[in-house]
């Protein structure tokens, strides 16, 4: 509005010069008329101006970007100082809970043989094998008695799948038709109570089936080894017993008839002192 007012006073003053300032009014209106077109055109950023807008609006996004991983890193970090960070606190627990000692059994026991096996047991009634359990079969021999047993247990619950003693007469048998398996009978102790069971075992290799059938078989011919020689000491206890008593009751018998003769003899004897004091006087 400025512009306009100006134009509209200068312009008589320079009509009144001639023709010299006709150029003058026209380049004065040319101006005028380019300003009034530049306003009414709605504003529209410059070219260079909108080639650099998107890099300028992209950085701030890149930044960001950018700062987010920092931002967690820092949260990791000040959460992993928190967590080394030692406070001093002590804290009584609520509940105390005490140490209890777990007995097995088998302290008093040292390992001959210790495999991984899966055991089975013949059901007479059904007539077919069953899964007794997995787990580890061990031979075990007591450091006082040395009597050993054979205890097997499952893996993860640790309940007792067989229990009894290797006894002499007792022996392991290849299974047929399975070089891995191997069967034999015993009195089991395993459900709590002594039951006839038919056991087959089964190893996951064939030198364990082997190497179990040796040291079972072993142990059960020393087993017998052991109970001829108890039996033979035995007898000679025996033995011994009876001549001892033989000759206590020889000594008896003879201590009995010295007694006997002793008593005999008195009689005779207070006799022939009673003469010989009958025959003193006379003389």
């Amino acid at each position: 509005m400025d512009l306009i007012m100006y134009s509209l006073k200068i312009g008589p003053l320079l009509a009144s010069f001639g023709r010299a300032t006709v150029p003058i009014i026209r380049l004065c209106f040319y101006v005028f008329a380019s300003n009034l077109f530049t306003l009414s055109l709605p504003l529209k950023p410059h070219r260079s101006q909108r080639a650099s807008e998107p890099a300028r609006i992209s950085r701030p996004a890149e930044t960001m970007a950018t700062n987010e991983p920092e931002h967690e890193t820092r949260d990791a970090e000040e959460a992993g100082a928190n967590e080394d960070e030692d406070t001093g606190a002590q804290i009584a627990p609520i509940v105390r809970l005490e140490e209890v000692a777990i007995t097995t059994g088998e302290e008093d026991e040292d390992a001959v043989l210790d495999l991984k096996s899966k055991l089975y047991r013949f059901d007479k009634e059904a007539n077919q094998w069953k899964e007794r359990g997995a787990g580890t079969v061990k031979l075990l021999k007591h450091k006082d008695t040395g009597k050993i047993r054979l205890v097997m247990r499952q893996s993860k619950t640790l309940r007792i799948c067989a229990n009894h003693f290797v006894k002499p007469g007792m022996a392991v048998q290849e299974h047929v038709g399975n070089e891995k398996s191997c069967v034999w009978h015993a009195r089991d102790f395993a459900d709590g109570e002594l039951k006839d069971e038919l056991f087959c075992i089964r190893f996951a290799s064939i030198e364990n089936c082997k190497l179990f059938m040796q040291k079972f078989n072993e142990v059960a011919e020393s087993e017998v080894e052991k109970e001829e020689s108890k039996d033979a000491s035995e007898t000679a206890g025996l033995l011994e017993k009876l001549t001892v008593e033989e000759t206590k009751t020889e000594e008896k018998v003879k201590t009995e008839v010295e007694a006997e003769e002793k008593k005999k003899s008195e009689p005779e004897k207070a006799d022939e002192e009673k003469k010989t004091e009958e025959a003193a006087p006379s003389t």
